[in-house]
């Protein structure tokens, strides 16, 4: 009896602390980021290494909710890249080029906010983004730009020859950082972030397992890699 009403005890202090913190505030901002891919596949007698490079820019709309931020995002990035693919020491493609992509994204982060003094609040942040691609263009060294989409290169068509569908390079991400609030009056505020992001890898990276298995008769081809992308988000919100 004694540990239930103990229970219930610290379950109302824990929500009367809730209720007393919690806001809702909304905004709006823009973005700096830089994104890196070095992804190798490996199997029998073949090996691929696959590496890009990106200057990502864009703006963004937030709903905050004390312990939990949404955000829609649109994102523009410049890319260098270079790939190519050696089977016993016998170059079968050498690629290398730039290219420039559009993405929707939604990202939803944990915070907890911790107030330092009356106009600076810092919180951690951990969550998840999701983006949408809109535009996937590339321009190899000597060629015109193209879209990756249409399957130009046999590098941009899959398993069964046929050019990959745009959602092939949609793309989750795991954020991880921490922001800053400082208000420049009762309600209003600036909101900056640092996060760095690891992508999972997209169905067009794993796309090239299949296509090597069926293609090439090669037998348990492995993808390793990592992709990740730290940024610098600042915005101004207003506080309901």
């Amino acid at each position: 009896m004694k540990k239930t009403t103990f229970v219930f005890i610290l379950l109302a202090l824990t929500i009367n602390i809730f209720a007393n913190d919690f806001s809702i505030s909304a905004g709006a901002g823009g973005f700096l980021g830089y994104s890196f891919s070095r992804y190798t596949l490996e199997g029998g007698n073949l090996s691929s290494a696959q590496s890009m490079d990106r200057f990502d820019f864009g703006g963004f709309v937030f709903a905050d909710f004390t312990y939990a931020e949404f955000s829609v995002i649109i994102q523009g990035g410049r890319n260098s890249y270079s790939e190519n693919m050696v089977v016993v020491n016998s170059t079968l493609t050498d690629a290398n080029g730039i290219g420039q992509e559009i993405s929707l994204g939604f990202s939803l982060l944990g915070k907890y906010p911790l107030r330092i003094n009356e106009k600076l609040i810092w919180f951690p942040l951990l969550g998840i983004e999701y983006h949408i691609a809109l535009q996937q263009l590339r321009k190899p060294d000597g060629d015109l730009v193209y879209n990756r989409s249409k399957g130009h290169l046999i590098e941009d068509r899959d398993a069964n020859n046929e050019p990959y569908p745009l959602y092939a390079w949609n793309s989750l991400w795991i954020d991880i950082g921490a922001g800053m609030d400082y208000f420049l009056g009762e309600n209003l505020f600036l909101r900056g972030e640092l996060l760095f992001g690891f992508r999972l890898p997209t169905i067009y990276e794993m796309g090239a397992l299949e296509v090597v298995e069926k293609q090439m008769g090669i037998s348990n081809p492995r993808l390793a890699g990592l992709t990740g992308s730290p940024a610098l988000k600042i915005g101004i919100g207003y506080r309901f």
